[in-house]
């Protein structure tokens, strides 16, 4: 349907005579009309003279900018979707709304080059202008908040310097570490040296309080052993002045008995243990007159053997008095006489007995039972009653067809030493009074 100027003047005319005549209730009626009763507007398309290329003009440009129009709103909030962290949300929005609406109303405007319904699109674009209205308030609200914030510019210098102090922070923490490392195993060496000095330290006082416990018992039985040793001196002393009645004899007797306690007892003190002797080494000092005297007649046989130091006093005293008589009455007497000293260990572990051998041959024979040491004087008295009381044993002296034997045995723990018993005290405490037990 085309119109023409004059029904542009009909329709104007007819609509001006409503709105005088009529009044204001005829043109309210007029105005609801006009939603639905769109024919009484012209298409737009009219005004185009319905040229062809120029409604096509229009509708093709209109169409274009309705999809970019749509395609912008989409993708912005497309943005906002996938990164919810961006600020300003709303503003993104209305903007979105704003031209969404923008689009329409070319969207419609393609729709009214031949459908009049120009009363809707008016609707539609006083809702574009209220969006828009609310768009520009709002942006021009947030102009001072948009100027602060930075430039990329700007945020790249701050993100450089930022990173620069980041790295800067992981130097000053590479360098931390590597001290804290160091400081810690400087802590684990001082540590282990702390430790060192500590076992040290213990194994220094374990090493002194071994050395004070030697010191003490060695005080111990050094007074013991000189309180013994006087003791013995002076009852030989008394013992030997019973039996001598010319002085000189007297002191003969006297030195040459101490000085076999004296050769004895520096024996066992020159020990590695200072508590035990050997028996060989004791024998060889007590009999080196003898030996380097008479050689090969003197005989001496037995293994070696530890003995402690009371047992080394005791059989010094009778080793002594067999090796004075011997010389006095059968070596130097007779050129074949010998003399031979034999010792060892005897029994089982709990039943072992040391038993001393003193075996004197006289092939002529005269022996020495028939001179004066034979006739019940100190001298026999302490071979057979005095040394073997103190080592709790027994001893014997026969004489056959020429031949003297002395046999001393005694239990193997009063005479022999052992490495385990620290207590030298033990022997000595079982010492006979002063009298060595004689009346």
């Amino acid at each position: 349907m085309r119109l023409f100027p004059s029904d542009l003047v009909i329709a104007l005319f007819t609509y001006r005579f409503a709105t005088d005549v009529l009044g204001p209730s005829a043109t309210e009626g007029a105005h609801m009309q006009s939603f639905v009763d769109i024919w009484q507007y012209m298409p737009h398309g009219m005004c185009l003279l319905w040229q062809p290329w120029l409604v096509t003009l229009w509708a093709g440009s209109d169409l274009i900018i309705f999809l970019s129009y749509t395609a912008i709103p989409l993708a912005l909030l497309t943005v906002l979707r996938k990164r919810q962290d961006i600020p300003f949300s709303g503003l993104v929005v209305l903007f979105s709304s704003f031209i969404l609406l923008c689009g329409l109303t070319h969207l419609m405007g393609i729709v009214t080059l031949w459908y009049p319904i120009y009363p809707w699109v008016g609707m539609l674009k006083l809702a574009t202008g209220l969006v828009s209205a609310a768009t520009a308030v709002v942006l021009f609200r947030l102009i001072p908040t948009l100027v602060a914030l930075p430039s990329p510019a700007q945020l790249s210098e701050a993100n450089s310097k930022l990173q620069a102090e980041a790295d800067a922070h992981q130097d000053t923490l590479a360098k931390l570490k590597s001290l804290v490392a160091d400081l810690q195993a400087e802590a684990a060496a001082h540590e282990a040296t702390l430790a060192k000095l500590e076992d040290l330290v213990a194994e220094r006082t374990e090493e002194l309080h071994e050395a004070n416990t030697r010191l003490a018992v060695q005080t111990r039985e050094a007074v013991h052993r000189s309180a013994n040793l006087l003791s013995v001196v002076t009852s030989l002393t008394r013992q030997t002045a019973r039996g001598h009645e010319r002085t000189e004899d007297f002191i003969e007797a006297l030195l040459g008995r101490i000085h076999s306690l004296a050769m004895a007892t520096s024996t066992v003190v020159r020990g590695d243990d200072h508590l035990s002797g050997d028996l060989a080494t004791i024998m060889r000092q007590q009999l080196d007159p003898v030996l380097l005297t008479y050689g090969k007649r003197v005989n001496l046989d037995g293994p070696p053997t530890q003995i402690v130091s009371e047992a080394a006093q005791q059989i010094s005293l009778a080793v002594h008095e067999l090796a004075t008589n011997a010389q006095k009455y059968s070596l130097s007497q007779d050129a074949a006489s010998q003399v031979t000293i034999s010792w060892g260990v005897e029994g089982a572990d709990e039943d072992q007995r040391f038993v001393l051998v003193w075996r004197e041959t006289h092939p002529t024979g005269e022996t020495a039972s028939d001179t004066p040491a034979g006739e019940g004087g100190f001298g026999t008295k302490l071979l057979t009653r005095i040394v073997p009381q103190v080592l709790r044993g027994e001893a014997t002296r026969s004489i056959d067809d020429g031949v003297l034997e002395y046999r001393l045995k005694a239990p193997a723990s009063a005479v022999l030493a052992n490495p385990e018993d620290t207590d030298t005290a033990t022997l000595a405490a079982r010492l006979v009074d002063e009298n060595f037990g004689l009346k």
